[in-house]
């Protein structure tokens, strides 16, 4: 024990060993934060499952039957034999409009919140003529009577409504599944005139309520494609391969507009068959919500280590510059105090503002060490000047936090300030003939 007081060199080796084993449950509480975030996507896919996923709509687009005959050497009859199959041609609309608007509300599975949202969507467009000598079909080989118009939706159950399809002026419903899988492998189809193939041009209109969560994305196939959606949900996030050309956000909701051209992208507007791929191409709109505490709790994790360090950074330079002497299981107590503020602030997080969270833990936290130092070190000046410097500490991770896009930036500036002043203050200690405690 008189040595552990007297050689400064054993204490500070000690005092390195405990942080080192204090990274043990600062990990384990990364990994809750991480069970945590997993139960929550667990609960929005529960949620999400039975009320309607993330919807992406693809189209509408045209698929039509032809006849492809394939000469071929067949070694049984000793001769060329000529066989018939059936392929698909796919035509993308000329034009694509899409108006729509997002009626989202906030669903509770236990204390997880869940968007989920239901829209009404106005889809319209025209198909323009088709040369067919492009792709070398022969007219007579196209079964234009079994063209089929189809609409990708990515989540089937969302379809609140019996969809109907306004076709030069002729009403038409929807059958469940895709002509074909070449553009999407779920939708909606319906059977279209196409009297006269396509030497004109053909209009259509389709009114869909659909459901969903989290997100609506859309596929612009048109040569042009314009969407317009408006929403009262205050906090969308708009993402996907094209951003919107016009926006507002306010209190009231949102309102973007987006203008594609087949000019950007990287399919035609027909092919055969599934030539081309057309998911990458999506855009639209998330639904978040305000805060993500469990992303701001893992952020806060991270500063772990230097909240451990500076913490018992202060207390060696208490110990030096006071000339008393602090035990490793008291380091290790409040070292201990400091993991639980994390525990805190994850539970406290789930069921209150992340903000008021935070400083609910840290006034808990905060209180108990200075409680404790002002205790082992029977002073109240001692006690308080630890929970100034600590409430510095503590305030410094919390700007850090809010200020997500200029963190490294404060961070590195309030490391060189905090590493400033604990040069300043231990400027005048002599090393080679520093002992620890009092002199008895």
């Amino acid at each position: 024990m008189k040595n552990l007081k007297s050689n400064i060199y054993l204490k500070i080796g000690i005092i390195s060993i405990l942080v080192m084993l204090l990274l043990i449950p600062t990990t384990m509480v990364k990994e809750v934060i991480k069970d945590r975030t997993k139960f929550r996507a667990e609960a929005i896919n529960e949620v999400s499952e039975k009320w309607g996923k993330g919807q992406t709509i693809t189209g509408p687009y045209l698929s039509i039957p032809y006849d492809k005959y394939v000469r071929n050497y067949s070694k049984k009859d000793s001769a060329f034999v000529t066989t018939k199959h059936t392929e698909w041609l796919n035509i993308l609309p000329e034009e694509l409009n899409v108006e729509g608007k997002i009626s989202p509300e906030k669903r509770y599975r236990g204390i997880y919140e869940v968007v989920v949202y239901e829209s009404n969507l106005n889809i319209s467009g025209s198909f323009t003529q088709l040369n067919l000598k492009q792709f070398d079909i022969n007219p007579k080989d196209v079964h234009f009577d079994k063209t089929k118009l189809n609409v990708g939706i990515s989540d089937l159950k969302g379809i609140e409504k019996q969809v109907s399809l306004n076709w030069d002026d002729t009403n038409v419903f929807f059958n469940s599944g895709t002509a074909t899988k070449d553009l999407v492998s779920v939708g909606i189809n319906a059977n279209v005139s196409m009297e006269d193939g396509i030497k004109s041009a053909h209009k259509f209109n389709l009114k869909m309520d659909i459901k969903g969560s989290q997100y609506l994305y859309f596929t612009p196939l048109g040569k042009t494609t314009n969407v317009t959606l408006n929403s009262n949900w205050q906090t969308p996030s708009f993402t996907g391969n094209y951003l919107p050309d016009s926006r507002t956000v306010s209190e009231e909701g949102f309102t973007a507009n987006w203008n594609v051209l087949h000019l950007n992208r990287k399919y035609p507007q027909a092919w055969l068959n599934s030539n081309f791929r057309v998911e990458s191409s999506t855009f639209g709109t998330n639904l978040l919500l305000p805060v993500d505490s469990y992303k701001k709790s893992f952020r806060v994790a991270k500063y772990a280590v230097l909240f451990i360090v500076l913490t018992f950074l202060v207390f060696f330079f208490v110990e030096t510059l006071n000339k008393v002497f602090i035990h490793p299981i008291q380091y290790l107590l409040v070292g201990i105090a400091l993991i639980v503020f994390y525990v805190l602030l994850i539970s406290f997080s789930e069921h209150m503002l992340y903000n008021l969270a935070y400083i609910l833990a840290s006034v808990l936290t905060l209180t108990l060490i200075a409680g404790y130092t002002s205790a082992i070190l029977k002073s109240k000046q001692l006690g308080l000047m630890i929970l100034g410097i600590l409430t510095l500490l503590y305030s410094f991770i919390f700007v850090i936090i809010q200020l997500e896009d200029y963190a490294l930036l404060i961070g590195s500036i309030g490391v060189f300030i905090i590493l400033f002043f604990v040069m300043y203050s231990s400027r005048k200690i002599d090393w080679y003939n520093l002992k620890l405690g009092k002199e008895e």
